[in-house]
């Protein structure tokens, strides 16, 4: 598929929620597809993001371009700040 956005549909946290929100209406708006992977189905999906993003305490939202890491919720803001979305996403 390409794009893949590691999430979670159960959080507490009101920061993880804003932000996983905020990187999908980016991706729509731009009319980028992307595959959501919930990691909140198992712990070993939560290991695979981890280990693919080489942090052992990462948490979504995590983006890739296939397997390839682009980064975090901070990184693709600064990406969407500068204009460079397809470029942070390898799509270019």
């Amino acid at each position: 598929m390409g794009i893949k956005l590691y999430y979670t549909a159960v959080t507490a946290s009101r920061e993880v929620k804003s932000q996983q929100a905020e990187v999908m209406r980016i991706l729509e708006s731009k009319s980028i597809k992307y595959e959501l992977i919930d990691i909140s189905v198992g712990g070993a999906v939560r290991d695979e993001m981890r280990s693919k993003s080489g942090n052992p305490t990462a948490i979504p939202p995590q983006i890739f371009n296939e397997d390839q890491y682009c980064g975090n919720y901070d990184m693709f803001s600064e990406a969407v700040e500068a204009d460079t979305v397809e470029q942070f996403l390898k799509i270019a």
